[in-house]
């Protein structure tokens, strides 16, 4: 996976989430508007402050956390 520079998790912003650039927006909200079907276009004249590389890595991420496998650790 490449580097993703604009995904931040701060405990102190959002509880931890993942979010965007360490502003309040979450990726799920990213994802979330995407599923409902919103276009980049409509998502970015919504949130002025995003960036379309924002929207790109949201949902890069997003994808390879559903990928990921987690093994159980040995005792």
């Amino acid at each position: 996976m490449d580097t993703l520079t604009r995904i931040t998790f701060d405990p102190a912003v959002m509880g931890g989430k993942p979010c965007i650039r360490g502003m309040r927006v979450t990726v799920g909200m990213i994802v979330g508007l995407v599923a409902a079907g919103r276009s980049s276009s409509e998502i970015l004249e919504a949130y002025p402050y995003l960036e379309p590389d924002d929207i790109r890595e949201a949902l890069s991420y997003a994808a390879w956390r559903v990928e990921e496998t987690e093994a159980p650790l040995a005792a």
